[in-house]
């Protein structure tokens, strides 16, 4: 069942958005050769709880970590712990707040130092895929309509679209309905309507868009080793266009 939130709801729902946000640019601040990915947790833990909210993601499912933090061909879901992040590497960070009743939601990949070109352009790509997403987020679309427009934008330019792995709806509950593909035809599925709240999270790829979750049931890399992206946000349906609840 979907859920349409009330314009209360939709206040709330920003201030856990904004706590999430800001604990991804706090992590995005942290990116950087030579910091482990658990000291970048631990950060984003502190700061999440010193602003009276609770990291969604620790705990959730059993995930160990406060943040997703994935290098490279890590496409999400990537364990915090030891592995130093290394100059060059790509580095993307999912971050969640739950704050009175609601929670938050977005991500982002950070440069380590110099990257490539290539790697750059698979952030630029990406990143502006989401911003596609948004822009045919409108009331009276359907949620067709945003995974055309992301795989169109992803693969006229030599990318691939991950299949296995969706957005969502959120709110109360982290993952609510419906599911938000990054790829689909136009005119199909959910009508969207005011008060639907959803994180629209395009994950791409620079080869095959097939995925593998490694033995630790978490970690999901690109089955050919190339390297991914992925960037997210949370945003509200509104009869004047959609709304980035998550935008700092």
């Amino acid at each position: 069942m979907i859920s349409v939130k009330s314009s209360h709801d939709l206040r709330a729902m920003k201030e856990a958005c904004q706590i999430s946000a800001q604990a991804l640019q706090l992590a995005g601040s942290l990116v950087e050769p030579g910091i482990t990915t658990a000291e970048i947790d631990h950060e984003v833990e502190k700061f999440i709880r010193k602003a009276g909210a609770k990291p969604n993601f620790l705990g959730y499912g059993g995930f160990p970590g406060s943040a997703c933090i994935s290098i490279n061909e890590v496409v999400i879901h990537g364990i915090p712990g030891k592995r130093v992040i290394r100059e060059g590497d790509i580095v993307s960070v999912d971050t969640g707040a739950f704050y009175n009743g609601f929670n938050g939601d977005n991500a982002a990949t950070f440069a380590a130092g110099t990257i490539s070109p290539e790697a750059q352009g698979l952030l630029d790509t990406t990143r502006e895929s989401l911003y596609k997403g948004i822009e045919a987020a409108q009331a009276g679309n359907r949620i067709g309509d945003i995974g055309a427009a992301v795989q169109r934008y992803v693969e006229e330019r030599g990318y691939s679209v991950v299949r296995q792995f969706v957005g969502h709806g959120v709110g109360t509950d982290l993952h609510e309905d419906p599911s938000v593909p990054n790829f689909g035809t136009p005119g199909r599925g959910p009508r969207l309507t005011p008060g639907m709240t959803i994180a629209i999270e395009p994950m791409i790829t620079m080869g095959t868009y097939e995925v593998k979750i490694l033995p630790d049931k978490w970690t999901t890399v690109t089955a050919d080793g190339k390297l991914a992206a992925h960037f997210e946000h949370t945003i509200a349906i509104t009869q004047n266009g959609p709304v980035i609840l998550t935008m700092p």
